[in-house]
């Protein structure tokens, strides 16, 4: 990747919660969001990585500025008329190909909720290029891991890698009238999850399926843990540095808003 100036440190690497699809209605919770890019700065471009997005092998979506996909249902009207017109990184997707050959394309995939609703409030002025790269959901945590180590080399070149899911993703077990205090087996998981990052401790969250203690209220399906292997993956790539949590807490009794910065 040789075609853009290398910045003095390697930029930093961001999972977050993104919570249900109204987090783009939400003003105050977006704020921590907002507050979470600030601390960063502004990136040469974004590389994201979804988890509503599970194609394998690993692939690039759009080069370009699309319609946004909206795949959800059942949420307030508003919700379809928001737009998101930042632009595609095509050069960060030239540059990728080239060093992780394997990469696949879908130039017509659009980015789904899981890429705007948080941008929309990390970087409301949609002036920084973005690029997507799908989940291989059948990959194992290991394979995943190794996903992350090759996407990696973009934070030599200025580009946040953003993993977006959930770290506890039980939607049948949500208190839909909130104020209710977090579920024991949700905070367990989250704290173990939390315990294993601290200590850069890769191997061990890397069992989370057998070890971790409520794995399975936590992640009846673990499609929004995902994202959170591939950026640890790419954190483990470079130096060993402090892990930082910029946004925390519950809602609806057992949905994690936990957000974790690499570097």
């Amino acid at each position: 990747m040789t075609d853009s100036p290398t910045p003095t440190s390697p930029t930093p690497i961001v999972f977050v919660s993104h919570g249900a699809p109204t987090l783009a209605l939400d003003r105050r919770a977006g704020a921590d969001f907002a507050r979470l890019a600030a601390a960063i700065g502004t990136p040469r471009a974004l590389l994201v990585v979804s988890a509503h997005w599970l194609d394998a092998p690993a692939t690039i979506g759009t080069r370009t500025t699309r319609e946004l996909m909206y795949d959800f249902s059942g949420f307030p009207a508003e919700l379809y008329g928001l737009r998101y017109e930042a632009p595609g990184a095509a050069d960060v997707a030239d540059e990728l190909r080239r060093a992780v050959p394997s990469l696949a394309r879908a130039d017509e995939r659009p980015w789904d909720h899981g890429v705007w609703v948080p941008l929309l409030h990390m970087f409301p002025g949609a002036d920084v290029p973005v690029l997507q790269v799908s989940v291989p959901y059948r990959w194992s945590p290991e394979r995943l891991f190794a996903l992350g180590r090759e996407l990696a080399i973009v934070r030599e070149r200025g580009v946040l890698l953003l993993g977006s899911g959930g770290m506890v993703h039980n939607l049948g077990r949500l208190a839909w009238g909130g104020g209710a205090a977090p579920e024991s087996w949700a905070s367990d998981f989250e704290s173990w999850v939390r315990e294993r990052l601290d200590a850069n401790d890769w191997d061990g969250l890397l069992t989370y399926r057998e070890r971790a203690p409520g794995f399975r209220l936590a992640h009846p399906t673990d499609d929004h843990f995902l994202p959170l292997l591939v950026a640890a993956g790419a954190a483990s790539a470079g130096r060993s540095a402090p892990v930082a949590y910029p946004i925390t807490g519950f809602e609806y009794g057992s949905l994690s808003r936990l957000a974790v910065r690499f570097g």
